[in-house]
C-alpha cells in the first residue's frame, strides 16, 4: 500500500476544476473518458462540501463509485492518481480477501485501520520535513560535543569571557568544517535504539483492537527497545542523530488527530475485486460467506464509526471507489442496501491497438520511456520508431483476442520478451546505440504469435 506525501490537503485540490482534474489523470491513464469523468467531480465535491455550514456539510455524504470493466484497463491506476492529485490517504484492498465475521481471516473494519496508519505516516513525515531545520541544527550541536573536547574551565589567571569566546570560536569552526564535508572520515560513537521486537505470536484472524487491549500500556518499556554503542562516520552520524531529533520535535498527539481527521475528511477507500463477493448464498465451500462478507461492508460504507488505536474513525464521509470486472456476476447481483451505496455507475471500456499505441508512448511513465530510462542506466541509447510501437500494440492487440484479455497488462509481457535479448546482454554490447524498428519486433515476435498455444504459454 503505497504512502502520499501531501503539501496539504486542500491548497491544490482548490485550484483544480473537474476539467483540470481530469486533464491530470489524463497524463497517466490512457481513454477512460467517463470513469475520469465520474471521479473529477466526486473530488470536487468534496471540496465544494467542505465550504458548506458544518450543519448541512454534516448532512451531505460522499457519493461512491462503482466501476465495472474487464483487468488491464485502468481501474486501480485511476483511482490511485486521483488519491495523489487530492493528496489525500488511500488504501487499496481486496474484497475477496475479507471473511464474514466468525470465519478467520481479515475483517473489513481493517480497511479503516490500515488507512488510518497511512495517515499517520503521511502527517508525520510533513511534520518531519517542517522541524527538519531546527531538527538538523540540534544534531549538529549533539555531534559537535562528540566530536569537541569537553570545555575546560577558566583557571583563576585567565578572563572566564575570554575562555568561553574562544571555546565558541572553536566550536563555529568545527560546525563551519562539518558543514562543508571536512570532517566525514571522522567515527564517532552512538547510542543507537535497538528495535525490540515483541517475543509472542498473534494468531491469523485475531484482532487486538478488537479486544480493546493496548500492549504498549499494559508492559511499558517492553516495546522501547534497548541502546548499544555504534560507531558510525560523521554523515550516518548527523542523519540518525537529525532524524532523532525530529522524532523529538514531533508532536504525536497532534500528528493522530490530524490524521484520523484527514481520514474522516479525506480519505479514500479502493475496493477490488467486489464482483468476486457478489454470488448469492445458497452454494457450498468457500461462496457461502460472500452475502455475509457484502452485509460486513455495508455499515462501513454507510457510515459507521470504527475502534482504532488511534482513536475512533467515523467513515461517514470517506469516498469509496469500488471495481470489479463482472464476468459472471452482474452489479445487480450485489444486496440491494450495497448497491444503494454505489450511486455512480461507470463503465470502463476494453483497450485495443490505437489504445495501446497511446499507452507505449504519451504518459509520463510510459512504458517506451521506462525501458528507455533503463538501458541509458548501462550507457545503451534505445529508440523505438513509431512503426514498432504500432506493431507492438499489434502484437498485444492479437494475443488478447486469442487469450485471455487482460488489458494493458498485456504490453509488459510483449514487452519484457521483444527486449529480452538486449536486457540480457546490454552489459556487453559493444554497439551502445539500438535502434527497435518494425523489423526487430517481427523477428523477436512474429514466431511466437503465429504458434497459438505457444503465445498463450509465453505471451
Amino acid at each position: 500500500m503505497p504512502i502520499y506525501l501531501p503539501e496539504s490537503t486542500q491548497t491544490s485540490t482548490d485550484a483544480l476544476t473537474p476539467r483540470q482534474i481530469v486533464a491530470e489523470l489524463d497524463k497517466y491513464v490512457i481513454g477512460q473518458a467517463a470513469a475520469k469523468r465520474a471521479v473529477a467531480i466526486a473530488l470536487r465535491n468534496r471540496m465544494r462540501r467542505q465550504k458548506l455550514s458544518p450543519e448541512l456539510a454534516e448532512e451531505v455524504a460522499p457519493k461512491n463509485i462503482l466501476m465495472i470493466g474487464p483487468t488491464g484497463v485502468g481501474k486501480t491506476e485511476i483511482a490511485r492518481r486521483l488519491a495523489r492529485l487530492a493528496q489525500s490517504p488511500f488504501v487499496k484492498v481486496e474484497a475477496s480477501k475479507f471473511t464474514e465475521v466468525g470465519y478467520v481471516g481479515r475483517d473489513v473494519e481493517s480497511m479503516v485501520r490500515d488507512l488510518v496508519e497511512l495517515a499517520v505516516d503521511m502527517i508525520r513525515a510533513e511534520r518531519a520535513e517542517e522541524v527538519r531545520g531546527k531538527a538538523s541544527h540540534h544534531a549538529e550541536d549533539r555531534l559537535l560535543d562528540l566530536l569537541l573536547p569537553p570545555t575546560r574551565s577558566a583557571t583563576p589567571d585567565e578572563d572566564a569571557s575570554a575562555a568561553r569566546d574562544q571555546s565558541s570560536q572553536t566550536r563555529d569552526r568545527f560546525r563551519e568544517q562539518l558543514r562543508v564535508g571536512r570532517l566525514d572520515a571522522r567515527v564517532v560513537e552512538l547510542d543507537v535504539r535497538e528495535k525490540a521486537s515483541p517475543a509472542f505470536e498473534i494468531v491469523a484472524g485475531s484482532n487486538l483492537e478488537g479486544m480493546d487491549i493496548n500492549l504498549k500500556d499494559m508492559l511499558p518499556g517492553f516495546f522501547q527497545g534497548k541502546t548499544k554503542k555504534r560507531k558510525m562516520k560523521v554523515p550516518e552520524a548527523l542523519e540518525y542523530l537529525t532524524q532523532e531529533e525530529q522524532q523529538r520535535l514531533i508532536d504525536m498527539d497532534s500528528v493522530t488527530r490530524t490524521a484520523v481527521q484527514r481520514v474522516e475528511q479525506g480519505g479514500i477507500v479502493f475496493i477490488d475485486e467486489i464482483d468476486k463477493i457478489a454470488g448469492r448464498e445458497g452454494g457450498h465451500g468457500p461462496d457461502i460467506s460472500r452475502e455475509g462478507v457484502q452485509r460486513d461492508i455495508l455499515p462501513i460504507v454507510e457510515g459507521s464509526t470504527v475502534n482504532t488505536k488511534h482513536g475512533m474513525v467515523r467513515t461517514d464521509h470517506i469516498l469509496f471507489i469500488a471495481a470489479g470486472a463482472f464476468h459472471v456476476s452482474k452489479p445487480s447481483d450485489l444486496i440491494p442496501e450495497l448497491q444503494g451505496r454505489f450511486p455512480i455507475r461507470v463503465e470502463l471500456e476494453p483497450l485495443g491497438r490505437d489504445e495501446f499505441i497511446r499507452i507505449l508512448t504519451e504518459p509520463r511513465s510510459a512504458l517506451a520511456k521506462q525501458y528507455a530510462a533503463l538501458m541509458e542506466t548501462e550507457g545503451i541509447e534505445l529508440t523505438f520508431t513509431a512503426d514498432a510501437i504500432a506493431r507492438i500494440a499489434d502484437f498485444a492487440a492479437l494475443v488478447n483476442e486469442r487469450a485471455e484479455n487482460i488489458g494493458a497488462r498485456r504490453l509488459h509481457t510483449v514487452m519484457e520478451k521483444l527486449l529480452d535479448d538486449i536486457s540480457f546482454e546490454g552489459p556487453d554490447l559493444i554497439e551502445k546505440t539500438v535502434v527497435i524498428d518494425a523489423a526487430y519486433v517481427d523477428r523477436m515476435l512474429a514466431d511466437i504469435v503465429k504458434n497459438e498455444d505457444l503465445s498463450r504459454y509465453i505471451l
